[in-house]
């Protein structure tokens, strides 16, 4: 996957798989207090070799919620999805912090990529040990599983994500089973992009409904392989473990035992408090107030690897006319909005114009305000007059006996969130729409936000990679899990593929990209409001942190999760 995936409140994922995330205090972990602006590094994230950490021990992490659905490949996975996936299913390829890749050498003996007869090809080549936990080989038949699985949604399966994939002309077995040859159609322009996220089991590829269901409140952990297995699972306890696979033949896991439990964002402060987890998300002022100083902990910045964006659902009657919701964006004040999310936090950051690339990103444009967004209220307006909406006795505008009125859920307790859903509807009810706020339980954001149960969501798009424009499909064709503003139509699906996946270069396929995501935007169905910084509060000696995709104490990297350990 980039695949993007979702957070929570709070997505992007993948290769670039891009993953979603509900917009919560981000609970898993993604400076000084003040108004000065602290160092924020492209990574911090305690980089030790093996030789210096311990064997033994265990780490209790935080998460948002342990998700329903967790095949990491399916399109209602967010980026809990693939947090808990990682530390049993295989890592084949690894990334470094800048997102460049690399072969995990218990999985591969070799990846190579070369033209051949003018076609873009990749050799995958695993090693002899390789094996499934139930016993079967890992071979060719992972990697065309993968590919048959998320290569198209005509065949009923549900993929988060079929960039990459759907280029391939054929996956083939090479001289023995272990090697598996990929033929794209014609050159590829992101060689290094598919099978970044992974590699499935054949058995979850054998037909749509295994793929789309099986692993429902299922891990199935006999269809994982790397060196954790999983120990104890509680779907209705949010609840999940890991141990030492016996399975396992490369190097010795440090950790003895790896938990994750879902908690609220309040709860999950008051858990590290009373050291009953080792790592925590202090990305708002009031929650880096109450751990900063704390003793044997240390406090981890990182440039955030998401976006956090507003989306509305065009499906719904309030928001059909394209005008609302033009009127409803150009309301929303994002100056005011950076304000209160990162009060005390002392980050500065370049406007986030883009789902596509991050400001830090060669060939990055501020395609937002090229599609004429601009904080003005006078505008709204303006555009709400047109659409035929007038305001009422109250100030909420009114159409056919129907108020404007909006549903906007948030699924945090933290006061930092609800200060920012307060401040959007009052920007809103300047221009007279109503915004009635629905504070939810962080576990039910997957489930409501993938049967689109919101007038308004806010999100994070979370990026597993940096190679932005080979996932712009995943962002903004029909059919695809992550973007449900429901603006999408045919006619940009086939130009995303004309002027931008046909495109022979990386470099061609990212400025045209740009220029059509500005088009996109113009029809208000979701904007981008900012990156921000990920801040953790992690017990001092644990190394090695956010080895999982989508992640972003370690940038782009994907760590090994054998590796992750304390210090001797």
């Amino acid at each position: 996957m980039k695949q993007h995936k979702l957070m929570g409140a709070l997505a992007f994922s993948g290769a670039l798989a891009l993953a979603l995330a509900g917009c919560a205090a981000d609970t898993g972990g993604n400076g000084d207090n003040g108004d000065d602006t602290v160092e924020t590094n492209a990574a911090d994230y305690n980089p030790q070799p093996r030789e210096n950490l311990q064997v033994g021990g265990e780490v209790r992490f935080p998460i948002n919620e342990v998700p329903e659905q967790l095949n990491p490949f399916h399109g209602d996975g967010s980026a809990d999805t693939a947090r808990v996936a990682a530390w049993y299913m295989p890592q084949i390829l690894l990334q470094e912090a800048d997102g460049t890749p690399y072969k995990h050498d218990a999985y591969l003996d070799a990846w190579d990529i070369e033209t051949v007869d003018g076609n873009t090809q990749i050799t995958f080549t695993f090693t002899d040990e390789a094996h499934w936990n139930d016993g079967t080989d890992m071979d060719w038949t992972a990697i065309d599983a993968t590919w048959k699985a998320n290569r198209s949604t005509d065949e009923g399966f549900t993929p988060n994500a079929t960039d990459g994939y759907k280029a391939i002309a054929s996956v083939e077995e090479g001289d023995t089973p272990k090697t598996a040859i990929v033929t794209f159609d014609g050159e590829f322009a992101w060689p290094e992009m598919p099978f970044l996220t992974g590699i499935i089991h054949p058995a979850l590829a054998e037909d749509p409904d295994t793929f789309n269901t099986a692993m429902i409140d299922n891990p199935h952990p006999e269809w994982g392989a790397g060196p954790y297995t999983i120990d104890d699972f509680d779907a209705n306890a949010d609840y999940i473990s890991y141990v030492p696979n016996p399975e396992w033949w490369g190097d010795e896991p440090l950790l003895e035992n790896v938990s994750f439990q879902g908690m609220e964002a309040s709860a999950a402060i008051n858990a590290f408090k009373a050291d009953e987890i080792d790592s925590v998300g202090a990305n708002t002022k009031d929650r880096l107030e109450q751990v900063k100083d704390m003793e044997d902990v240390t406090i981890y910045r990182a440039t955030q690897t998401a976006s956090t964006l507003l989306e509305v659902d065009a499906e719904k009657p309030q928001f059909e006319d394209v005008k609302v919701r033009e009127a409803f964006f150009k309301a929303v004040n994002i100056d005011q909005q950076k304000e209160i999310a990162w009060n005390g936090l002392g980050y500065e950051e370049e406007p986030a114009g883009s789902l596509t690339l991050f400001p830090f990103q060669p060939g990055y444009t501020n395609a937002l305000e090229e599609a004429g967004w601009e904080y003005n209220p006078e505008a709204a307006n303006a555009l709400l007059d047109e659409a035929g909406w007038t305001a009422g006795e109250d100030g909420i505008r009114e159409k056919d006996g129907e108020k404007l009125s909006v549903v906007y859920p948030i699924f945090s307790d933290d006061p930092t969130q609800e200060a920012l859903a307060k401040a959007l509807q009052a920007q809103e009810k300047e221009v007279g729409i109503d915004v009635q706020i629905d504070v939810r339980p962080s576990t039910d954001f997957s489930n409501d936000y993938n049967t689109k149960n919101w007038d308004i969501a806010s999100l994070r798009f979370t990026s597993s990679d940096p190679f932005g424009a080979a996932w712009f499909c995943q962002l903004y064709c029909m059919d695809m899990g992550l973007n449900l503003s429901g603006v999408q139509n045919e006619e940009m699906d086939e130009r995303i593929h004309s002027e931008v996946e046909s495109l022979p270069t990386a470099d061609e396929q990212t400025a045209a990209a740009m220029s059509l995501e500005s088009e996109i935007f113009q029809e208000w169905g979701l904007i981008p409001l900012y990156n921000g910084p990920t801040i953790s509060a992690v017990k001092t000696g644990l190394a090695n942190l956010t080895p999982e995709p989508y992640v972003g104490l370690d940038g782009f990297g994907v760590q090994p999760v054998e590796n992750v350990g304390w210090e001797k």
